[in-house]
Formats: C-alpha cells, sequence, structure tokens
C-alpha cells in the first residue's frame, strides 16, 4: 500500500476532528484495507498535533486551505521528531507531496507543502527549538487542559501529560466463572502471547493483538477493560454477602463491562440482580451483546438515569437498590492514551457542563438507595471537577451520605494510589476517579 495513500487518508480524518468529529467516527469512513494503518499514524499525529501546528505556523504564518493544512500538519507530526519517526523523514516528506498531487483539495498546493517540509528538513533544530516554548507544542494539549491540570494536580500534571501521549496497553479481565488468571496465562503462552498477571482478575499484554486471536475470547474467558476500570465492581461489591439476594443498579451502563464484572464476581449461583441502564438505544444494544457472549444476564433497560421517573417504577417495581454503580458520562480526561482526539475536540466550558449533569444524576439516584445501601460513583476523568470537588459537594448536601474508604483519583503513571491497583507496579492505568458513598442506615 503506497504511504502517500495511507497519508491522504490520515490527513482527511484530522481534517474531520477538526471540524468536530470524534476519532471513531473519522476512522469509520476510511477504507476498511487501509483503516489499521491509517488509525496507528493518525494516533501518532493526534499525540503530536501542537507540536506539529506550531511548527506549522514557523513556516508560514498564514495557515493554507483546511485540507492542504491537515496534510502539511499531518506529516510534520509524524517526522518532526527522528527518533519517534515511524518512517524516515525525507520519506515522509516525499510521500506527503505525492498524496498533495493525487489529491483535487490540495493539487494546487503541492509546490507550497513541498516548500515548507523541505524548509522544514533543512531548518529542523532551529525550528524546533523555536517552539519549545510554547506549551501546546511541548505538551501536545490545549493550553487550558495544561493549566487546569496545573492547578488541579500541581505535583502530576507534567507525569499526567507525558502519560497521555503514550500508547495505552491492552489489558484483559479474565471472567472469573470460566478460569482463573494463572489458568490464560497459560493459554496465552500456549500461543506465544507474553503477558502478565494485574490485580485480582487483569493481565496485560506485552503487545496488542485482535480480540479474535485472544484464546476462547468468543466463549467469554476474558473482556477487554483497563485496570483502572476494573475496580469499580470490587469496591462496589467488597463486604457484601453475594449469597443473599441483593438489588443492584449500573446506572449508565453501555457497553457493558463494569455490569458484566459485577455479575462475574458475584458467582453462577449468586442471587445477585443487576439492573443496567442506558439512555442510548444502539449503545444499550452493546450491553446485550457483552452479556451473551460471557454468558450473564441482566435486565436491561434503554432509560435515562437522571430521570427515574420514567423507569423505576414501572421497570423495578419501585423497589429501592442495596448498591448503585453511577460510571457518569464526563470529559474522558482520563483516557486520552486511547483515545487522543479527545483533548482537541473538548472545549473547556464542556467541564462545568458535565460536572452539571454529574450533579444531576447524583441527585436523582441517591433516593432510590436503601438506607445503610452503597453508592460508588466515578468518572474517567482526571480533572477535580468531575471527581474530588463534586463528591465533596454532594456531601455538603447531602447529610444522610459518608465517604467510605475510596481511591480518589487514579492518576496514569502513578503506581502508589493506596493499593487501588495492586500488582500495577508501573502506574499503566487510566485516569479514573472513585468514590464510594455510604447511606445512614436511619
Amino acid at each position: 500500500m503506497p504511504l502517500w495513500r495511507l497519508l491522504t487518508a490520515v490527513a482527511g480524518a484530522l481534517q474531520a476532528i477538526r471540524g468536530g468529529q470524534s476519532g471513531t467516527t473519522a476512522l469509520a469512513a476510511v477504507d476498511a484495507a487501509l483503516r489499521p494503518g491509517v488509525q496507528a499514524l493518525l494516533f501518532q499525529v493526534l499525540r503530536q498535533a501542537g507540536r506539529a501546528e506550531a511548527l506549522r505556523r514557523q513556516l508560514a504564518a498564514r495557515a493554507p486551505a483546511p485540507a492542504a493544512d491537515a496534510l502539511l500538519c499531518s506529516a510534520l507530526a509524524l517526522c518532526w521528531d527522528p527518533q519517534a519517526s515511524p518512517y524516515e523523514p525525507f520519506t515522509l516528506v516525499n510521500q506527503a507531496v505525492e498524496a498533495a498531487k493525487h489529491h483535487p483539495a490540495t493539487r494546487a498546493q503541492a509546490s507550497f507543502i513541498n516548500g515548507c517540509l523541505r524548509r522544514f528538513l533543512r531548518e529542523r533544530d532551529a525550528l524546533v527549538a523555536a517552539t519549545d516554548n510554547d506549551p501546546v507544542a511541548r505538551w501536545n494539549h490545549p493550553a487550558w487542559w495544561v493549566q487546569r491540570l496545573g492547578k488541579d494536580h500541581p505535583q502530576h500534571w507534567e507525569q499526567i501529560l507525558q502519560a497521555n501521549n503514550t500508547h495505552a496497553p491492552m489489558v484483559l479481565r479474565v471472567n472469573a466463572q470460566k478460569c482463573t488468571v494463572a489458568q490464560y496465562l497459560d493459554a496465552l503462552d500456549a500461543i506465544n502471547l507474553e503477558a502478565s498477571a494485574m490485580g485480582e482478575h487483569g493481565i496485560a499484554l506485552h503487545q496488542a493483538v485482535p480480540v479474535q486471536s485472544l484464546p476462547h475470547f468468543a466463549e467469554g474467558w476474558v473482556s477487554v477493560q483497563d485496570a483502572a476500570a476494573q475496580q469499580a465492581a470490587p469496591l462496589l461489591l467488597q463486604g457484601l454477602d453475594l449469597s443473599q439476594p441483593l438489588r443492584v443498579l449500573d446506572a449508565c451502563a453501555a457497553p457493558g463491562g463494569k455490569t458484566a464484572h459485577l455479575l462475574e464476581m458475584a458467582g453462577p449461583h449468586s442471587p445477585l440482580q443487576v439492573t443496567a441502564l442506558e439512555i442510548d438505544a444502539t449503545r444499550s444494544a452493546r450491553i446485550g451483546e457483552t452479556l451473551q457472549r460471557l454468558g450473564l444476564k441482566a435486565q436491561v433497560l434503554v432509560a435515562d438515569a437522571a430521570r427515574p421517573q420514567d423507569w423505576w417504577q414501572s421497570e423495578c417495581g419501585g423497589v429501592l437498590f442495596d448498591a448503585i454503580l453511577l460510571d457518569a458520562p464526563c470529559t474522558a480526561s482520563g483516557i486520552v492514551r486511547r483515545h487522543p482526539d479527545v483533548r482537541w475536540l473538548r472545549r473547556e466550558s464542556d467541564i462545568a457542563q458535565l460536572a452539571t449533569l454529574q450533579a444531576a444524576l447524583l441527585k436523582a439516584l441517591w433516593p432510590l438507595l436503601r438506607p445503610g445501601g452503597r453508592l460508588l460513583y466515578c468518572t474517567c476523568s482526571v480533572f477535580r471537577a468531575e471527581g474530588d470537588a463534586q463528591v465533596q459537594t454532594f456531601l455538603a448536601h447531602n447529610t444522610d451520605a459518608q465517604l467510605a474508604p475510596s481511591p480518589g483519583h487514579l492518576i496514569p503513571g502513578n503506581a502508589d494510589n493506596g493499593g487501588a491497583v495492586p500488582d500495577n507496579l508501573t502506574g499503566d492505568h487510566d485516569g479514573f476517579f472513585y468514590a464510594l458513598l455510604q447511606k445512614s442506615a436511619q
């Protein structure tokens, strides 16, 4: 496959993301045969987009047309650091110019792109040095994001940003109803896949592979789930007598990973009843698919968790829950290494809007919890407005709530999380927040 064709598709996806599309949507429009290669290059481009745009401003004070700018910045992102470049820089430059010549939207700018990239190769060190003091170029995140992390995590903000620009490991969750971690490690070893145990149910692959190539994936032996996300079910169920009938609500459940983990931990003979709620019908269907593959059962409802009046009486009989898992919608600022487009799509105003939604969900669901019950609030965010600040505000307004021992903010690249992610010595997990809220018995 000619490299210029991949670069054309990468630039098209980058242009779509700049226009507000998600990376998932942009990649879905790419020819299936090209998609794996395009995704790998696009993710690298997105992780270096701040530097690339700063370099483009050094090369051309005025931005070219969107298609040409996307191609130029894609090439700069891929070749500015020769140590990390997937191809020799001169090869990338040649192929980027070839891509410009082949596409009608960039053909007229082919000479301009060629001139900019040839100049970059000649003056690389000076041009890079000229951008080193630009925080967006240095960290490859929007300026507001860098500033916000500096305030929220003054001891860890650099560490978080560095982790965000690395590749996320592929982590599996072993289905305890099908096999043990040791047994699955043996199954991986039998097909020469290197892996390490991580926590009670986790396995980290040393190299990512398609799920279809995992032993017994179709039979439900394992699921893909980050080590940080694997803490939800144990935190919610710890200390509960799973031999007794318990009613659990997973309030924002798609795609069903945490719902499944709750059921896996309960065991095949437990009377645990799980209701999985999801507002989006398409995403809700994925919960059913997940449970079917794993051989698990739950009540799956398409409904808005913030409007219990629409479903609690009619679908759940108006019976209070013993435990509630609220994995609330958030900025996804903790998982940008898996979704590097998120940092460029988010606006700072999104934080306040999502915090308002999170508060509304907490307010709506707390009355559905029985006295003495527990609610686990979590987000895949590293921003305090969606984590610690959200919970402190809730506690101030709900005197029947107490904060039980909880991990709080899990910082990517930080292994010291009070044992929240055991056996994860490198801290190689996503950014997350957990707060376990206990309701008074009276």
